[in-house]
């Protein structure tokens, strides 16, 4: 594009995928010291609008102290709004005054909560993405970009590649997924799609490894070893969010050129369908594609090349606070399989009540804790994230920013929590 582009991104609290509207200029200010080249914020940006149901200014939920900062760039407009209002939508896609429509559209909204209802995650997922997907069409944008999390079962032997049929994971994949094929049922919608893996990266509360960053320092504090349910194999494989924020430009300016059909022909994938408990739950649900007629959009795994895995994941939060790290045995693992409620909630009872003493020792004390030891039962079952990354690389030329995950990245997220004031400070060796 010759022209600056103007951007609008909807949604960036619903997903940590969805740091892409302000980890640029949040990491320019809290860590100058580490080398990154993102192109939202650089100077070929015409303007970039961030909408979201939230308030910052007070803030309503937790965005980082740096975020405020960010505001007072002069290419930067937070809005806060209810995207699911028709005249809310309609208004925050009209250009500011005097400028350009928006160029691309980058869509992060969605609930990332596992177990929400069927209704709630139709709602404020599929038919919430399907209705910007309907008015960035009528505007012509140039490139759609839509982000959705790890949400679907894997093979833990075969990475999955993009072509694959995936059954989604829970409640929440199936409709993230369903949203997907709605989008990709609106023939003139420059839609392509970023799949990517458990995310990680400064100020990120979600995903699996700032849990098991925070899990670290409480048996650091216990002086106990460090043990995971289940094996060392299972593969947890990772994405920094540098590399999602750079990967979801990468392929917007890859669409732009090509247009839908073109780049259906590249990178298109066809996209099955899946069918929810209740069939009435797409009953009169606009945009819903029946069972035999599967969209096809262009669609790209974002992988790092760790290929991490429980153990090695695990084996990085050991080095980082200097505990021992293992697995729990036989027993405890087919306890948990039989009981598996109420060991989890053994387990966080455990990990709740040693972070909440940390917290109180610490110098000034944490009453109300941001950053949490309490790990969702979902993240503790035994399931695989397991994705092959090779085809971005391939078609689009899109080159990792942050290939592996070390213990480096890790003492990345801490100091993030540090400079906000949310990690303790109590007997800290980090």
């Amino acid at each position: 594009m010759s022209e600056k582009p103007s951007v609008l991104i909807l949604g960036w609290r619903a997903i940590s995928l969805c740091e892409l509207s302000l980890l640029p200029l949040r990491r320019s200010i809290a860590f100058p010291h580490v080398a990154y080249d993102i192109a939202l914020f650089r100077s070929d940006t015409k303007f970039v609008r961030v909408v979201d149901k939230y308030s910052v200014i007070p803030p309503t939920t937790y965005v980082g102290s740096a975020f405020t900062q960010t505001l007072a760039n002069p290419v930067v407009n937070y809005q806060q709004g209810n995207l699911l209002l028709p005249a809310t939508l309609t208004k925050v896609f009209e250009p500011p005054e005097g400028g350009k429509p928006f160029d691309y559209v980058f869509d992060c909204t969605g609930d990332m909560t596992y177990d929400r209802p069927n209704e709630i995650q139709r709602d404020h997922t599929a038919k919430l993405s399907y209705s910007i997907g309907l008015e960035a069409a009528k505007r012509k944008v140039k490139a759609y970009v839509r982000v959705i999390g790890p949400y679907y079962e894997t093979s833990n032997d075969k990475p999955a590649e993009e072509k694959d049929d995936l059954k989604p994971r829970g409640v929440r994949g199936l409709w993230w997924h369903e949203g997907l094929r709605m989008l990709a049922g609106i023939p003139d919608l420059n839609l392509v799609i970023v799949r990517t893996a458990t995310t990680y990266g400064p100020y990120n509360l979600s995903g699996i490894v700032t849990p098991r960053i925070t899990l670290g320092r409480v048996y650091k504090y216990l002086n106990e070893e460090m043990k995971y349910l289940w094996s060392g194999d299972i593969r947890m494989h990772t994405i920094h969010l540098d590399d999602v924020s750079g990967a979801m430009w990468a392929v917007a300016q890859w669409m732009e050129p090509l247009g839908r059909a073109k780049a259906n022909e590249i990178a298109g994938e066809t996209l099955r369908f899946h069918a929810p408990e209740k069939k009435d739950l797409l009953k009169d649900l606009e945009g819903h594609l029946p069972k035999d007629k599967d969209p096809v959009a262009p669609l790209f795994n974002v992988i790092d090349d760790s290929d991490s895995t429980q153990g090695s994941m695990g084996q990085a939060v050991a080095d980082l606070f200097g505990i021992n790290f293992g697995f729990h045995g036989f027993i405890v693992n087919t306890k948990v399989k039989v009981d598996f409620d109420n060991m989890v909630e053994e387990i966080n009872i455990k990990h709740v009540e040693a972070w909440t003493e940390i917290c109180l020792k610490s110098d000034p004390k944490i009453i109300n804790p941001t950053v949490q030891a309490y790990i969702d039962g979902h993240l503790l079952a035994k399931y695989s994230i397991c994705y092959n990354g090779g085809k971005i690389k391939k078609i689009v030329g899109y080159q990792l920013k942050r290939p592996k995950l070390d213990v480096a990245g890790l003492k990345e997220i801490i100091q993030s929590f540090r400079v906000d004031g949310f990690w303790p400070n109590y007997q800290d060796t980090v």
